[in-house]
């Protein structure tokens, strides 16, 4: 019988809740569905995984990203993820 557990790295959620924000608050030029996923993708590698199996770690890890410091590691991670693909953008490229 298959497990229908489903393993989750909260961070995920916090960069998409501020992904866009900070892409206007940064003029970031292009908000086609490449740049925004590349962006996202970048900004994860640099921040340290939050992952959880349940509604109860699940809501841990809510009440964790409320500290101070998540939220600057958050908005510096996808800081740093805009400039690097504003330099390097993708989506001209056909892949």
């Amino acid at each position: 019988m298959e497990s229908k557990v489903q393993i989750k790295n909260y961070m995920e959620n916090l960069v998409a809740n501020q992904l866009e924000s900070i892409m206007k608050k940064n003029n970031y030029p292009c908000f086609c569905d490449i740049c925004k996923a590349d962006i996202t993708a970048l900004a994860l590698n640099h921040l340290p995984a939050q992952y959880c199996t349940t509604e109860k770690g699940d809501r841990y890890a809510k009440l964790n990203s409320y500290e101070y410091q998540s939220i600057i590691d958050v908005v510096t991670a996808i800081t740093n993820a805009i400039e690097i693909v504003e330099k390097h953008p993708r989506h001209n490229i056909n892949e």
